[in-house]
């Protein structure tokens, strides 16, 4: 897998999307005088719209909570399947225990 870059700090960003906006070059240059991508600054801009509520989608911290709540729903899932086989194991311990009496 490749290694991937760390994110940029919010300061950053939004001082990319500030500049590409008030800014009379195009979007790929002001991204290249950046050193970042064109994409990844069109993707920057497209959220920030969708944090003022300029245009639909989820904000950022809709995002955030929706990554901890499957987080969450994923070590809640595999807890519950380490009960359910703790309980399958105790219940045949307790059958075999009984049928030795």
């Amino acid at each position: 897998m490749p290694k991937s870059n760390p994110p940029y700090p919010p300061e950053f960003r939004a001082e990319a999307v500030k500049l590409a906006r008030s800014s009379e070059k195009s979007l790929s240059e002001v991204a290249s005088d950046l050193g970042i991508s064109t994409e990844t600054l069109r993707n920057w801009t497209k959220q920030q719209q969708i944090d003022t509520g300029k245009r639909q989608g989820n904000t950022t911290d809709e995002q955030e909570e929706l990554r901890r709540l499957r987080r969450e729903n994923k070590v809640l899932k595999e807890e519950r399947e380490v009960l359910r086989k703790a309980t399958a194991f105790f219940a045949r311990e307790e059958s075999n225990t009984r049928r030795q009496r």
